[in-house]
């Protein structure tokens, strides 16, 4: 499994589509591990390009602040679930904490 997450000094960037990175983290998810780590910096913001990009990169998951009710629209397109809501923390805490279930998101931290 590949999540995605975006970030910014190296915790989530609450404000998904203009982050200038993702951490794309590979996950054994029988194990619940992390098995690796891939950071990669985000092409220019264009409306619905990221989630075919992240879909070309062959992620299942992306753990956002906020998100725009069509680019959850777009991933569901790509097969790639949607959490929003999460807080600003380690690319590595917020996917343990999704393996463990317990990652706690909130209100979608995006108007539009």
């Amino acid at each position: 499994m590949k999540i995605a997450i975006p970030v910014a000094n190296g915790l989530l960037n609450l404000h998904f589509g203009h982050c200038k990175s993702f951490a794309i983290m590979d996950v054994d998810q029988q194990a619940k591990k992390i098995t690796g780590r891939n950071d990669i910096d985000a092409p220019p913001h264009e409306p619905g390009l990221l989630p075919r990009w992240l879909g070309e990169r062959e992620v299942n998951l992306v753990i956002s602040g906020g998100m725009g009710q069509k680019a959850k629209q777009l991933f569901g397109q790509q097969a790639i679930e949607v959490i929003v809501g999460a807080p600003a923390e380690t690319p590595e805490s917020l996917v343990n904490a999704y393996l463990d279930g317990t990652l706690v998101s909130g209100a979608n931290a995006c108007d539009h």
